[in-house]
């Protein structure tokens, strides 16, 4: 099996909306967020992701989720790997689809989404939604901006119950 390398989240929160919203007219589509399987695995062609989202569902200890809108469920918006550390959760990787990333995305809120569902999983894991990541050095500040995430140590961060509610208040309406 191949080893997994330390990865940095490397991903611009470029936009905390309700949901997911076209970039271009502002449309907002309602998503849901499940756990991938093995027939979403086939559809996820290494050319359109940075990550190996093969090597990261078969990794025992994590769960990966897709982000999809109710109105098409088969075109993943962006992926979520997290893992249960007992006492919070920590996101390995998240990753935005091919198509909402850059200057021409289709989409915005993929990313802010994501993490709320992770903060989400975390809350009713009674863990009173802290989740933790390592951070790229560079968006440390960009994090603690759009998320309310802390700097726990050297790249390590974190979501503390405060900023993790007013992200699940945004995202989940349950």
């Amino acid at each position: 099996m191949k080893k997994r390398q330390k990865r940095h989240l490397d991903l611009e929160i470029d936009k905390l909306t309700n949901s997911i919203e076209n970039s271009l007219t502002g449309e907002v589509f309602d998503t849901e967020i499940t756990p991938l399987n093995k027939t979403d695995l086939k559809a996820i062609k290494k050319s359109e992701w940075v990550f190996d989202w093969k090597l990261e569902y078969r990794t025992p200890k994590n769960e990966v989720y897709k982000l999809t809108t109710v109105n098409n469920p088969t075109i993943i918006q962006g992926l979520l790997s997290i893992e249960d550390k007992d006492d919070h959760v920590f996101m390995h990787l998240i990753e935005s689809s091919k198509f909402n990333k850059g200057k021409n995305k289709i989409y915005l809120g993929v990313p802010g989404n994501l993490v709320a569902f992770a903060c989400k999983v975390s809350l009713e894991k009674g863990y009173e939604g802290y989740v933790a990541f390592d951070s790229k050095t560079l968006l440390i500040e960009h994090y603690k901006q759009t998320l309310g995430a802390t700097r726990l140590i050297r790249q390590r961060m974190f979501v503390d119950p405060i900023a993790a509610y007013r992200l699940i208040s945004r995202y989940f309406k349950e």
